[in-house]
């Protein structure tokens, strides 16, 4: 069955980097629109980043400059590279898959993670 696991989560200080990822099984990447959301304390889970079948990326507002979104097709994993970090991106990072090209909002994902924390604390 379909199966995802994040990881590569932590704490670093404002400034710093992270490279989540996500390892998919039971289907391939290549073939699903693929997404990182995000949710921090007390807020709704937002998307991030997407990542279409025809291998272009989205990215939700300025994240663009800080934040990109790749994959490996051999591994059939899933990357998140966040430069930059601020505090305001403290969050649970949620990797998601949909067979649907150009899935963005949360409720189109049928294939969820369980989540990586990603603290930026000074």
């Amino acid at each position: 069955q379909v199966q995802l696991v994040e990881s590569g989560g932590g704490s670093v200080q404002p400034g710093g980097s992270l490279r989540l990822s996500c390892a998919a099984s039971g289907f391939k990447l290549w073939q699903y629109t693929m997404g990182w959301f995000r949710q921090a304390p007390g807020k709704e889970r937002d998307g991030a980043a997407f990542l279409d079948t025809d291998g272009s990326s989205t990215y939700a507002g300025s994240l663009k400059d800080r934040f990109t979104i790749s994959k490996d097709n051999v591994k059939n994993i899933l990357y998140l590279q966040m430069n930059s970090l601020k505090p305001e991106d403290t969050a649970i990072y949620y990797c998601a898959a949909d067979p649907q090209y150009g899935a963005r909002r949360s409720r189109d994902f049928d294939y969820w993670g369980q989540g990586t924390q990603v603290t930026v604390s000074s």
